[in-house]
């Protein structure tokens, strides 16, 4: 039946537009079995100081399951895969509490025509009871009253997106700018001072680096580190069911104090442990993860267990052993760092004095004569680096540069012969001028104006809708991260 859900139309009846992200691998497996096991956790968290409970978080993740059913059809069990549907539940709850504050609802004349109006709910071309009643039961997995309601949600959803970007509207500078930033292509002459050229030959004595390290102690400040044991199940080739119950058993078990490797064992597990490991930093053993993880590492207890993590395709369980909070390492631990630290900081501040001194005097000769500049012997004369990007689009990445934005928007604004203030980029400190600019074809934009204005303005509408999201991510609490 998933297939019938395929019909392109479909997605014209999508409610909500960022109720269904694409998020990077990271789920939460057995949330329920997890909070229930715990007696203290009544709530998974907060929003303007009200509980959600366990039952409403759940029937959350069951509406974005269906959402996300309705808009990818036969795709669903592979994009499954690939997105967090407790996160997005948990946005789905945030968004719904704003539209109440803001006394947004829905009719059940609405629900009726949204409802009727999906093709998979048809029989040649008309709405059939019988055909939503199968859909529900083998499809939806929900009863039609729960359904509904889902549905209502998600146009009252729909309707916070249209209250929030109804009266958005762009200008026609506004297009033509961004249009002329994405198309256009610029050739920039430059002249570089890059603090790398510059170390060799700075002295640091033992009291220089010891005076830095006093002064500039909290620099070196290390962040909060772990050591953790932790079990790995895969979940490849495993039937789901059994999976399911080994994990659950394994948690439940821990959360009775049984001994980590005398339980795993039993399971024909191991209990490794991956030493200690900052914020930054990868989990030893496990790979790259979420700032999510970290915080809820962060907030257990010596002994203290997490609930099943889903990374990579297979499941963790975590327990925090050791934990180093924050401090300043003693001096003569980290004295080579200092005194790395100290020559690149040196290093930086001759290669901006440089260029400083290679744009005054870059000025003295624009006032002389601005047609006959050399910046290539200007640049010789302080020690600096010259040379060309080449034709170049903004967004695009510039050989021993890096990201070209800044580049780009100030190149965008020279004339003929004119030369930029000093560009500040991670690399060093540039002076730019423009050599060469290919411009707007203008039949071209003319052309594919209208199209381009659609795709900005509802661009700018996701941003919108965005912000205010992150907005009430930031003021809620959820208990267990997502």
């Amino acid at each position: 039946m998933l297939k019938r859900l395929r019909h392109r139309k479909t997605a014209k009846k999508i409610w909500i537009i960022l109720a269904i992200l694409i998020l990077p691998a990271f789920v939460f497996w057995g949330f329920g079995s997890f909070l229930s096991d715990k007696k203290e956790a009544s709530y998974v968290g907060k929003i303007s100081g009200r509980k959600v409970s366990l039952l409403e978080y759940k029937d959350a993740i069951e509406a974005v399951r269906n959402q996300a059913i309705i808009q990818f059809g036969d795709s669903f069990p592979e994009i499954a895969k690939r997105i967090n549907l407790g996160t997005l539940a948990w946005d789905r709850l945030l968004l719904l509490a704003e539209a109440k504050k803001r006394k947004i609802t829905a009719s059940d004349k609405e629900v009726i025509e949204v409802i009727e109006g999906y093709p998979f709910f048809q029989k040649k071309g008309v709405f059939n009871s019988q055909v939503y009643t199968s859909m529900l039961q083998y499809v939806f997995r929900a009863q039609p009253r729960v359904f509904e309601e889902q549905i209502r949600q998600s146009i009252i959803l729909s309707k916070l997106y249209q209250a929030l970007t109804d009266n958005i509207n762009l200008s026609e500078e506004e297009i033509r700018k961004e249009y002329q930033k994405l198309n256009e292509e610029v050739n920039l002459d430059y002249i570089a001072a890059l603090p790398p050229d510059f170390t060799k030959g700075i002295a640091a004595s033992e009291e220089e680096i010891k005076n830095y390290f006093t002064k500039n102690s909290f620099r070196f400040k290390q962040p909060p580190s772990f050591n953790i044991e932790y079990v790995c199940v895969p979940s490849i080739d495993k039937d789901e069911q059994t999976l399911t119950n080994k994990i659950k058993t394994l948690v439940s078990r821990l959360n009775k104090k049984e001994d980590f490797a005398k339980a795993a064992k039993e399971f024909d597990l191991q209990v490794k442990e991956t030493g200690f490991f900052g914020q930054t930093d990868p989990i030893p053993g496990i790979g790259w993860s979420s700032p999510q993880i970290f915080s809820i590492i962060s907030k257990l207890k010596i002994g203290e267990f997490t609930p099943a993590i889903y990374i990579d395709k297979n499941y963790y369980i975590l327990r925090l052993k050791e934990k180093k909070d924050a401090h300043i390492p003693d001096f003569q631990a980290i004295k080579e760092k200092v005194k790395e630290v100290f020559i690149e900081e040196a290093a930086g501040k001759t290669a901006q004095q440089k260029i400083e001194d290679c744009l005054a005097e870059l000025k003295a000769a624009y006032e002389k004569n601005p047609k006959s500049i050399d910046f290539n012997r200007i640049a010789k004369k302080y020690g600096l680096k010259s040379s060309s990007t080449g034709l170049f689009k903004y967004g695009s990445y510039i050989e021993g540069i890096g990201a070209s934005d800044n580049f780009f928007t100030s190149g965008l604004g020279l004339k003929e012969g004119a030369f930029s203030n000093i560009i500040q980029m991670p690399s060093g400190f540039y002076i730019i001028k423009l050599k060469s600019r290919i411009c707007v074809n203008e039949k071209k934009f003319s052309d594919e104006k209208s199209e381009f204005a659609r795709k900005m303005l509802q661009q700018k509408k996701e941003e919108l809708f965005s912000g205010l999201l992150e907005d009430l991510k930031r003021k809620s609490q959820l208990l267990y991260g997502y």
